[in-house]
């Protein structure tokens, strides 16, 4: 895939949608899935087991789905798939799971702009109301 054709980092359009562009429900939604990301987020080590990076990554795969975070969803795919292989060096987990650690900052520091975006915004709709 080239870089003109990747998913964007979090795709704003599929929160909308899932949320029905509702600020406070997409809020959430990307509240858990910057909980979901620190919590499991410490398990993505090649030092851990690989059924324990696996499960890790399955977690942060499923978060990543729910905001529209798909590179990073694919990332997470990929090293679930190896570390349930039962065929994995530390040296593929270290790769792979650098793989996900950079995508998953990627998607954070996107789920902090569009927090502060919608933070924003319904603050916007909450003063309008106010006004009206």
């Amino acid at each position: 895939m080239t870089p003109e054709n990747e998913p964007p980092i979090l795709d704003t359009d599929h929160l909308d949608m899932m949320t029905g562009a509702d600020a406070d429900l997409a809020a959430e939604i990307v509240g858990i899935f910057q909980h979901q990301a620190e919590v499991w987020g410490r398990m993505l080590s090649a030092g851990e087991s690989p059924e324990t990076w696996a499960d890790a990554a399955h977690t942060i795969k499923g978060a990543a789905l729910g905001v529209g975070a798909k590179r990073l969803a694919e990332a997470c795919a990929q090293a679930e798939t190896l570390g349930r292989s039962g065929e994995v060096s530390r040296a593929q987990a270290a790769l792979v799971l650098g793989n996900v650690r950079e995508q998953l900052n990627l998607a954070l520091e996107a789920a902090a702009r569009r927090t502060h975006e919608l933070a924003g915004s319904a603050g916007f709709s909450a003063s309008k109301a106010s006004n009206s």
